[in-house]
Formats: C-alpha cells, sequence, structure tokens
C-alpha cells in the first residue's frame, strides 16, 4: 500500500494506492486540515481535546438551569450528562492518542461537572464540597477516561470481526509505504 499527500488550502488529500487484487487501483480519502495538522504533523490531538472541553462547557452552561431544578433527581441529572455533554465531549475518541496530560484534562472537567450535580454535603454543622474520591465511590469508579478506552477497545474489535476483503479491514492489516 502506497500514500502519497496533496494539499490545498482547505483540505489536505490522501490518495492511497492499494496493489494487485483490489476491486479499485486507487482510493481517494479527504481529511479536513485539522486532522491533518494535529495527528499527522504533531501526533498529538491535544488542542482538539481542549476544543472538546470547551464545547462541553458551552453545552453544560447552555443547559445549567436543566442542572439546577431540584425536582430532577440526581440519577436524571447525571443521565442529562451522559446523553447532552458527554457525547460533544467524546466525539470522535476512537482516534484520539491521549497522554496522561489529555486525560487529567478529562477527568478534572469530569469531576468540576459532578461536583455540580452532586452538590455540597452537610456535615458536622457545616457545608463543604465533596473530595474527588467521595465522587468517585458515588459514580462507582466509572469515568469519561474508562469510557474512552472501552470505545477503542470496541473499534478495534470490531475492526479484527471485519470480513478481510472489506476496505476497512484491508488498510489495517496492509503496511504503508511513505514517499518522502
Amino acid at each position: 500500500m502506497k500514500m502519497e499527500q496533496t494539499e490545498s488550502s482547505e483540505m489536505s488529500a490522501y490518495k492511497i494506492q492499494t496493489p494487485g487484487n483490489y476491486p479499485e487501483e486507487s482510493i481517494q480519502h479527504v481529511c479536513f486540515d485539522f486532522l491533518y495538522k494535529f495527528c499527522l504533523k504533531h501526533n498529538s490531538v491535544e488542542k482538539e481535546i481542549q476544543k472538546r472541553i470547551l464545547a462541553g462547557n458551552r453545552t453544560y452552561f447552555a443547559t445549567v438551569s436543566l442542572f439546577r431544578i431540584r425536582l430532577l433527581s440526581r440519577a436524571t441529572k447525571i443521565l442529562l450528562y451522559k446523553t447532552l455533554i458527554g457525547p460533544i465531549v467524546s466525539y470522535g475518541v476512537e482516534a484520539w492518542t491521549m497522554t496522561k496530560k489529555d486525560e487529567q484534562a478529562l477527568l478534572v472537567f469530569e469531576i468540576k461537572l459532578f461536583r455540580r450535580i452532586y452538590g455540597l454535603k452537610y456535615e458536622n454543622g457545616e457545608w463543604k464540597s465533596r473530595t474527588n474520591r467521595e465522587l468517585e465511590e458515588m459514580r462507582k469508579g466509572e469515568n469519561i477516561v474508562k469510557w474512552i478506552k472501552g470505545q477503542r477497545i470496541s473499534c478495534l474489535g470490531q475492526l479484527e470481526r471485519m470480513e478481510g476483503d472489506r476496505m476497512p479491514k484491508k488498510i489495517f492489516t496492509q503496511e504503508m509505504e511513505g514517499t518522502g
């Protein structure tokens, strides 16, 4: 398999040439500029993760009125987080290569939201903020980083189970030969 890169001002295009017996001799695959900049040049998606966290913050503050309703149970608020905010933050996680710093940023974001959902605790006549350990126990060890790792493994398992004649499987099993 051979990959050639051509660049334009708005997009980066890659022409993948497959050898031999494949139905199509070449496949045109176009990816957007951010993918080229962050994944190929720097092998980092740190800025993309920061954009996702900011988008999650914007979504939370746009829906903060729902999270402040006292009639809604904590379980309902967690469900709101998982359905409204979680998908925005975790869009495209299957392709992320996360560092410990990225994982920590995601965990800080999630802990901050769960601290708002679970609220303060009344102890010994005064209101106190919940500790990270208490929040972890209340969530039964579930967090966004574990979920992301599970999604990536699930995606890999799906790729492994694919039939050998499908294009994603062919690309996954081929060795790449670069041009420069």
